[in-house]
């Protein structure tokens, strides 16, 4: 890993697992365009939900792109934000490393990235969007049969997570979000096509006047018996969120410092200030 991108695994960052940088890949890596194999997406899925209960896979499909999401999330935004580079994350350029239940747990990278070729919002973020995303978005949608949005907002609520996280590392400059969380704050694109992670959360006040962070759609955990809502759900006031209330929730508001993500955690107390894909950042 080159110099540059060592320095960012501090602060906010620092329980993170840099990517592998190398022409050759690990030989236990799967390269990235093979998730758009339905063989390989399905295998990976399947080991995923051994350690779960139920066998909802459109739950399962969600978790799983919970944890892909946030470890793809945080070192390309890191990237793009502190450094203005950009990671080689197309899916025909990367490759990744998992764990024996199928989980993305590392990245391995063909090279250090480039130079951003523009710092606006609606460019900067194109191939990690479209690249990446978008296409995986789509197979997850098909093997699993839920919702392309319920993937989106599973990718977006990283997104803006991890742009806030930034605003916190060692190296940010004042501003240093601000493209990120403009890209989040329109609908559409300036060429008139729909924004996919328009919004993934919101910071509404309750009644006692504390601001909290709430996901724009359910990522469909609940659908496992073992599991509650997470502490972001927007299902909070809807009457069957009350069968599992009992259940221990952990939130995150949004007056709070940003939690730091620990991915190597499967479940962590947000009172240790840690955030994984099945606790406080929903």
């Amino acid at each position: 890993m080159m110099p540059a991108l060592s320095r960012l695994y501090c602060g906010p960052l620092e329980h993170l697992t840099p990517p592998v940088i190398g022409e050759a890949f690990p030989n236990e890596a799967i390269l990235g365009e093979a998730l758009l194999e339905i063989s390989v997406l399905d295998t990976l899925l399947t080991r995923f939900a051994t350690k779960y209960e139920g066998d909802d896979l459109r739950a399962i499909a969600s978790l799983w792109s919970k944890w892909h999401f946030a470890i793809v999330t945080a070192p390309a935004l890191a990237a793009n934000l502190l450094l203005e580079r950009d990671l080689p994350l197309a899916l025909n350029e990367m490759a990744i490393i998992t764990n024996e239940e199928g989980r993305t747990t590392q990245l391995a990278l063909s090279h250090e990235g480039k130079p951003l070729g523009s710092l606006d919002a609606f460019t900067r973020f194109e191939q990690l969007l479209q690249g990446h995303v978008a296409p995986l978005v789509k197979m997850l949608a098909y093997v699993s049969g839920a919702s392309p949005k319920v993937f989106w907002n599973n990718f977006g609520n990283y997104f803006e997570h991890f742009s806030r996280a930034a605003e916190q590392h060692p190296m940010a400059l004042p501003g240093l979000a601000d493209e990120a969380l403009r890209l989040v704050e329109h609908r559409a694109y300036p060429d008139g096509r729909r924004n996919p992670v328009f919004m993934p959360v919101r910071y509404q006040i309750d009644g006692a006047g504390e601001c909290h962070r709430t996901r724009r759609l359910c990522c469909l955990r609940y659908r496992l018996p073992e599991l509650a809502y997470c502490g972001n759900c927007p299902l909070e006031n809807l009457p069957h969120r009350v069968e599992k209330s009992s259940r221990k929730k952990q939130g995150c508001s949004a007056n709070t410092k940003v939690q730091r993500y620990t991915p190597s955690q499967d479940t962590a107390s947000t009172s240790q200030g840690a955030v994984t894909p099945e606790t406080a950042a929903g």
